[in-house]
């Protein structure tokens, strides 16, 4: 009864990803979750992060109105209906997952769950056997060890999105990596005073940096306060609220908020998951694997989070779609190489292959061409602020290697200019396809067209 051929731990989207791949091979699969399904993507991160997002971007186009020719009175909004409707968003999308889990025939066991034995997992006292064990426990926010960090209203992304209900009139956010930048731009829409102060030299520092300084430069316009290269030594309680004391150039400074949110990275989620004598290599605490999602325990796999590299969603179901069809002697269906990054901001930032400053760190000769969005009928239409699309070609082969798009819908273009990367496209095959007018991808071909100097909507190259 308790015998399967894989059992998954972990329900987030790695997780119950894997489960139902390995049910469609014909697997026999039960999948424990602790906590909910979907894991941190559906309730606590990507989805409910997307869904305030939303929010507070609708919000910040009433201050637009006027220019558009409609005219409200009293416009306000409500912290707690905001919340209300992201929670009914999770809430829809799970039940979704455990559809389709049940769909497919996988037993959803729910409790912790230890791998106890090579075969062997225990889920609250219950145990179970499996052929295959595979982990997709995710990760945590990480918390550093900064006095401090201790007192009440210092909050994580997991606090900030699933807890209690804030509405911050002022915010220190520790850390401008994604989910900084992400819950900066949400709360500044909403009016509240926001800080960011990052170690880096920049925010959005593994990101192009043209990107880095154009979100910067928007942010601050919209009354962002950043402080790069500035490392926080303390947060201490005052009366005017918390204060965040932090050295930049040598120089000690201080800023005060209703709340602090650190978010500077996450940690796996693997402490007391494997029993002392069944713990595969672990590498800063993430789980060692081989090419085919395997631990140094045969039998043990791992994907997602708790392998490290980046952390997102799509690369984690990619993972766990691809360890089951290894697992069952096919080859994986999607290709790993490429992973596209995306950023919900104002404009929206997607990314994926290699820009033109890895080319020239590869010592690889390409040719670029870039379109500034100002001039795109669409980003005019919708009062977009600036952006821009950048591409990046094969000098030889002409293939496309890399795109940067910081422009309305980034997220939902950059998908297909994944497939071609992969699949060798070339320059003069980007431009036989028609792109519709007035559209946002109209800056694709602006872009391709512009390396060599004959883009039609933007000035010729000196």
């Amino acid at each position: 009864m308790n015998k399967y051929q894989l059992f998954v731990v972990g329900g987030g989207p790695a997780g119950y990803v894997a489960a139902i791949r390995g049910a469609q091979l014909g697997m026999k699969v039960a999948i424990a979750e602790r906590s909910k399904l979907g894991g941190t993507c559906l309730n606590r991160g990507c989805i409910p992060t997307k869904s305030l997002l939303h929010s507070a971007n609708v919000y910040a186009e009433c201050s637009k109105f006027e220019e558009m020719g409609i005219f409200a009175e009293n416009i306000s909004y409500d912290m707690e209906k905001i919340h209300e409707r992201k929670a009914k968003v999770v809430e829809t999308l799970r039940v979704g997952v455990a559809q389709l889990l049940d769909a497919n025939g996988v037993d959803v066991i729910e409790g912790n769950a230890i791998i106890t034995g090579e075969n062997v997992v225990t889920v609250d006292g219950a145990t179970y056997t499996a052929d295959k064990i595979l982990v997709a426990a995710g990760s945590a926010p990480s918390r550093p060890p900064i006095p401090g960090l201790n007192l009440e209203g210092v909050v994580t992304s997991d606090e900030i999105l699933e807890g209690t209900v804030k509405d911050y009139k002022s915010l220190v956010i520790i850390g401008g990596g994604v989910i900084g930048v992400e819950m900066a731009s949400v709360y500044s829409a909403l009016g509240c005073q926001v800080t960011i102060v990052e170690a880096l030299d920049r925010i959005l520092a593994n990101m192009d940096k043209e990107f880095s300084q154009k979100m910067a430069m928007l942010m601050k316009k919209r009354g962002v306060q950043i402080y790069c290269s500035s490392m926080v030594e303390k947060i201490e309680q005052s009366e005017d609220g918390l204060k965040c004391c932090f050295t930049q150039k040598n120089q000690t400074q201080s800023v005060t908020a209703e709340g602090v949110l650190v978010s500077i990275g996450r940690r796996p989620n693997t402490k007391d998951l494997f029993l002392e004598n069944i713990t595969p290599e672990l590498n800063r605490g993430f789980i060692a694997v081989n090419e085919q999602y395997e631990s140094s325990i045969p039998g043990i796999y791992a994907v997602g989070d708790v392998i490290g590299g980046i952390q997102l969603a799509h690369k984690a179901e990619a993972e766990g779609m691809a360890a089951v069809e290894l697992m069952n002697g096919n080859q994986p269906s999607v290709d790993l190489k490429l992973v596209p990054s995306c950023i919900y901001t104002s404009p929206e930032i997607a990314s994926v292959g290699i820009t033109a400053d890895d080319a020239k760190k590869e010592g690889r000769a390409v040719k670029t061409g870039k379109y500034l969005m100002n001039g795109n009928g669409k980003s005019v239409i919708e009062l977009q602020d600036p952006g821009f699309i950048k591409v990046v070609f094969d000098e030889e082969t002409d293939a496309l290697l890399g795109i940067q798009m910081m422009c309305g819908r980034a997220s939902d273009l950059i998908g297909e200019f994944t497939g071609m990367i992969i699949n060798g496209t070339t320059r003069e095959q980007l431009l036989k396809g028609m792109r519709p007018h007035p559209s946002f991808c109209e800056g694709v071909s602006e872009a391709v067209e512009a390396v060599e100097g004959k883009s039609i909507h933007s000035a010729p190259k000196n």
